[in-house]
């Protein structure tokens, strides 16, 4: 975890200083609970300015105003089973006297203080805050996601849904801090295969389509089969063509397996596409072609 604190003025201007303190965070179960940065710590406040947790903002007379919350550029994040994930996350601020610092987080949980299991601290300091005019500033910090036993995403119960905490301290010393100001999806990610039989095949005969989707295994560290009953439509581009169309749909059986048939009319691709949940991210699988006689 970081740990800002809050230097005397120099020129009008509030300087920042930084201090890393070692982060008490989960990397895995049963090895406690993860430690959020709370206003107070990250700019250095003598006292947390909280309000009740309806709304988790700091109330001030002059409080900076937030917007345009960006998290991985407003995509969901997507974690296989051993890639390291490093994603940008932003904001823009303003204040009468301009804007000094900025933080953004993700964190899982039911409540910020008591049930606090998965968190995504920003790996600097001090975010970078490019002033757009005199009260107003865009601010920009990059935050690393790592899948697995060892990582800060380290259980597949953590997919789905994080809240996001986003704090400002601006130049005179006001601050704007919400622990729950949006959403965002980290989700696991999903897989599908695709084959088609007979090949070559012949005009008016019945093919056989089958697949798999599945999905990462953070705590495995391997890719399992989803549970069945997952919606993919199955879908078909003629020879020639650049489109895929819907063909139909169908549910995955044990395992993630899938299979259907259709009637062999023309030459073509045929494909499986999943629309994904909210704990796992969509999947298409690469168009499989057969040669109709």
């Amino acid at each position: 975890m970081r740990i800002r604190a809050t230097v005397a003025a120099v020129s009008g201007a509030l300087a920042l200083s930084a201090l890393a303190v070692p982060a008490a965070q989960a990397d895995g179960p049963g090895d406690g609970n993860p430690t959020k940065t709370s206003a107070a710590e990250r700019f250095g406040t003598s006292s947390a300015k909280s309000s009740a947790k309806s709304t988790a903002r700091v109330a001030a007379a002059a409080a900076p105003t937030v917007s345009s919350v960006k998290v991985n550029g407003g995509k969901n994040i997507v974690l296989g089973t051993t890639t390291v994930k490093t994603f940008s996350v932003s904001l823009t601020a303003s204040h009468p006297s301009g804007i000094a610092d900025a933080y953004v987080d993700l964190w899982h949980g039911t409540d910020v203080e008591a049930g606090l299991d998965g968190y995504l601290p920003p790996n600097e300091d001090v975010a970078t805050c490019t002033a757009t005019s005199a009260t107003t500033s865009n601010c920009k910090l990059t935050i690393t996601a790592e899948p697995g036993y060892e990582g800060n995403v380290y259980a597949n119960f953590l997919a789905g849904t994080w809240k996001v905490s986003a704090g400002v301290l601006a130049n005179d010393g006001e601050m704007f801090w919400d622990d729950y100001y949006k959403t965002h999806k980290v989700q696991r990610l999903s897989k599908l295969t695709v084959n088609a039989s007979p090949e070559p095949v012949t005009k008016g005969k019945t093919l056989t389509v089958t697949g798999k989707l599945s999905r990462a295994n953070w705590e495995t560290g391997s890719y399992s089969g989803l549970p069945s009953g997952q919606s993919v439509a199955l879908q078909f581009r003629k020879s020639g063509t650049s489109t895929y169309t819907n063909v139909k749909g169908i549910k995955t059986a044990a395992g993630g397996a899938l299979k259907t048939t259709v009637t062999a009319a023309t030459d073509g691709y045929h494909r499986f596409k999943y629309a994904g949940i909210t704990s796992t991210a969509p999947a298409t699988a690469a168009g499989d072609f057969v040669d109709v006689k």
